[in-house]
């Protein structure tokens, strides 16, 4: 997301002028994220501008202020495809209530939210759409479907955390179609294009390494917010790798392998200069413990860590506090 184009699309309101949103910019409306969907189209997205007016400006401008502050916040938009069956829509004996009234009007909206809870709308929202706007922090749309006549999208107004694959091995083509499926940017690494090739890494960025070994890794710089996640094939560039790694400072690193193969990675990777402090940073083996096996499994042991460091990284303890208690943990 681009904090001046928000700025921007609030002027040309805040003048009275019309504006036009692009699939580029706002992606939840592209036909890649709308697939299978038969009811919002990237159409919609025009139909939304379309009818925005000047009080829709501070929706825009708290989006761009959230950008310029690191806020954890999201861009959301209320698309309704059945105006009467979006506002007859009534509690079940299920979910929780929010009262005789559905969506506040029967009509689409863009709107702020942020991890905080806070809500900035040109209308007043129904109690109803209250919940699914506060949702957006949940997934994002968590329960985007759960009324009828109406969706929910969202764009996040922070850049996606960035995963690096070092080693283009089976289970680094399964974790990187699991990683960018949950929303991580995700970059491949390797020397072989046989391995690193568009059909096993589709999602990702790929860099091929010259020379037949991972000396060229030296020219690549990751950012400190960056994950690492050793996987190169047969173990053999892993010291190099996690060297690598923990001496850019990346907030997460992780090593697959077995107890007595990184017995020997640590005396390696201690010998190319790293600190006994640095060689505890790194998590080994990679992933949560519960049995995987293949390599599809082991991306969903892989990811599924990469989710929680995320979230831990993301939101406050307070936060965590209580989203954990509203799960009884």
């Amino acid at each position: 997301m681009n904090k001046e184009l928000l700025e921007s699309i609030a002027a040309e309101l805040r003048a009275g002028r019309a504006v036009e949103l692009s699939v580029e910019d706002f992606p939840c409306f592209s036909a890649q994220a709308l697939a299978g969907n038969a009811h919002v189209s990237p159409d919609d997205l025009g139909k939304l501008a379309a009818a925005l007016t000047a009080a829709d400006a501070p929706v825009f401008e708290r989006a761009a202020r959230a950008m310029d502050e690191g806020d954890l916040a999201w861009l959301g938009f209320k698309i309704v495809w059945d105006a009467a069956a979006a506002q007859a829509n009534t509690d079940n004996e299920v979910t929780k209530k929010y009262g005789d009234v559905g969506s506040a009007d029967g009509q689409g909206a863009v709107f702020f939210c942020n991890d905080a809870k806070e809500i900035v709308s040109a209308r007043t929202p129904s109690p109803r759409d209250v919940f699914q706007m506060k949702d957006v922090t949940r997934g994002p749309s968590m329960h985007n479907e759960q009324f009828e006549g109406l969706t929910w999208l969202s764009v996040p107004l922070f850049d996606q955390v960035r995963v690096w694959l070092l080693g283009a091995s089976d289970a680094a083509a399964e974790v990187s179609a699991l990683a960018a499926h949950v929303g991580f940017a995700v970059t491949a690494v390797d020397y072989d294009p046989a391995y690193l090739s568009p059909e096993r890494f589709p999602d990702a960025t790929r860099v091929l390494l010259e020379g037949g070994n991972f000396d060229g890794l030296a020219s690549l710089t990751p950012a400190p917010g960056d994950y690492v996640c050793v996987l190169t094939r047969g173990h053999m560039f892993d010291p190099d790798s996690c060297v690598w790694a923990v001496r850019h400072g990346v907030h997460y690193v992780g090593m697959m392998g077995c107890k007595g193969k990184n017995s020997t990675v640590h005396d390696l990777v201690i010998a190319r200069g790293a600190s006994e402090e640095q060689w505890e940073r790194i998590k080994r083996p990679i992933g949560l413990k519960f049995g995987a096996k293949t390599p599809a499994e082991l991306a969903i042991a892989i990811v599924a860590e990469l989710v929680d460091v995320r979230y831990r990284q993301r939101y406050s303890a307070e936060a965590q506090a209580k989203h954990d208690a509203s799960l009884g943990r």
